[in-house]
């Protein structure tokens, strides 16, 4: 038994999001990821890929699933040459204090109302709700490109969300999402995968939710909603995947090392299945 583990996770199964909220901001204790931290970079990052996909983001309107409540990585996206960004988030508002920073620079994608610095519809449009309440509404123009990072393994139903955000895209529409399978307590990178389901929901999984997905069930999923899919393994941990063996759900273990030891992985998918 892991106290050093299994402490902080109840405390963190137990506080309140809104405190979760204030530390993420802030960088205190959970750290935010690089579309936070680094936007331009992050757009690079997106750019090159989808161009090493065969896809060119310029003139494209692009949906950044997930956003985090900061409007810089869109941003980043229309300097690039995006025709359009929708950021969609339903658990994270504008975080109006580092949204105010871009404001003066960035007057022609941003503006400020009752005191609030929000977006111009022209450019950026902003989504909180529930991405299966929009598509289900049919009140979205579909999209060129769907992107997300370190969004999918918190999310709750993986397989009517996909369906949802499949949906909303163009036939010839592209997806890319990185996908991060650690425990997000990072030194025990597995160790989220030694309790069973009922200890997990109950007393461990952490407010931001953790649904354990491997590998074998986002390649299932997206491979349901789209023709074309592209798994690539960015990351694997095999020292600290054969450390943790020995306590691990069996549901969790394929006998495959080279997909049980996966940690990132980053998805690219064509043609949804409309």
């Amino acid at each position: 038994m892991k106290l050093k583990y299994l402490i902080p996770r109840l405390a963190r199964h137990f506080l309140p999001e809104k405190l979760v909220r204030f530390l993420l901001l802030r960088g205190w204790i959970i750290r935010p990821g690089i579309e936070t931290q680094s936007p331009e970079e992050a757009a690079e990052r997106t750019r090159l890929d989808l161009e090493e996909a065969g896809v060119d983001l310029h003139g494209k309107s692009i949906m950044i699933f997930g956003y985090g409540g900061r409007f810089a990585f869109g941003v980043a996206l229309l300097k690039l040459g995006a025709a359009h960004v929708i950021l969609c988030d339903k658990f994270a508002p504008p975080d109006d204090t580092r949204n105010r920073n871009l404001l003066q620079t960035y007057r022609e994608y941003l503006q400020e109302e009752q005191g609030r610095v929000t977006t111009r519809p022209a450019w950026i449009t902003l989504i909180e709700d529930d991405i299966r309440s929009v598509a289900e509404r049919s009140e979205l123009s579909p999209v060129d490109i769907i992107i997300s990072s370190s969004v999918y393994e918190h999310l709750d139903e993986v397989d009517s969300i996909t369906a949802s955000l499949a949906s909303i895209t163009k036939p010839e529409g592209v997806h890319l999402h990185y996908v991060d399978l650690r425990d997000h307590y990072f030194k025990y990178p597995f160790e989220m995968l030694c309790y069973s389901a009922k200890v997990w929901y109950g007393w461990l999984n952490p407010s931001s939710h953790h649904n354990r997905f491997r590998v074998w069930d986002y390649q299932r999923v997206f491979e349901k909603y789209f023709d074309a899919v592209e798994l690539t393994v960015v990351e694997r941990d095999e020292a600290a995947f054969e450390a943790t063996r020995p306590r691990i759900q069996p549901e969790f273990i394929s006998g495959n090392l080279d997909d049980d030891s996966v940690t990132l992985i980053k998805v690219i998918t064509h043609k949804p299945v409309l």
